[in-house]
Parts: C-alpha cells; structure tokens; sequence
C-alpha cells in the first residue's frame, strides 16, 4: 500500500498532469480514473468548441492532480 507522499504518489501525480484519470490508473481505481477522463476531458473539449475560457477544466484537473498526489490506499 502507498501512504501520501510516497514515490507511487507522486508518480501517479506526473502522470495525472499529463493525460487526467492516468494517475488514478496507475493506482488501480479504475472508477475514478474513467470519471476524472470523460469529466476533464470532456470540460476541455467543450471549452475548446465553444471558444470560452477553461474555467471548468483547470481546476477539475487540478483536482485530478491532488487527488492522485494525496491517495491513500
């Protein structure tokens, strides 16, 4: 089991910054990854189509990000 801040974490945080859900992934809740993906990614393409800002999307993935980084398993 990973404990907050261990070295699993915070790689699970890398990698949540860079395609969201992905940290969740990596330590195997499979449910929060789907959700944190279809929410965030979701938030970014609407955004992008409708030509508004990310006010949605960027703290969502943020939380995507604080989520993986403060799991504990």
């Amino acid at each position: 089991m990973t404990q907050q801040g261990s070295a699993g974490n915070v790689l699970a945080a890398i990698c949540s910054f860079f395609i969201a859900g992905l940290g969740q992934l990596v330590q195997g809740r499979i449910l929060a990854a789907f959700l944190f993906f279809i929410f965030v990614g979701g938030f970014y393409a609407l955004a992008a189509v409708l030509y508004v800002p990310f006010i949605i999307a960027i703290p969502l993935h943020i939380w995507c990000i604080v989520d993986a980084a403060r799991y504990r398993g």
